[in-house]
């Protein structure tokens, strides 16, 4: 089994799929509709407001803290 992506973008539903939440790679609360991401884009997302996952704390593995 390949390893997992070491980050996830989850999608909205609807036109345009913007990013709505963003996960570590081992994230069980990911949904259906995550893609995987490179740490610049999920640091970008996040610097942008684009919710880090609570479970799996992206932003603190990333380093990007408010």
């Amino acid at each position: 089994m390949p390893e997992p992506p070491a980050w996830l973008v989850e999608r909205g539903i609807g036109a345009g799929q913007l990013p709505v939440r963003v996960h570590t790679g081992h994230c069980r609360d990911t949904g259906g509709r995550c893609i995987p991401a490179a740490p610049h884009q999920a640091r970008q997302l996040l610097s942008e407001g684009v919710t880090a996952c609570i479970p799996c704390r992206p932003d603190t593995a990333l380093g990007v803290l408010e």
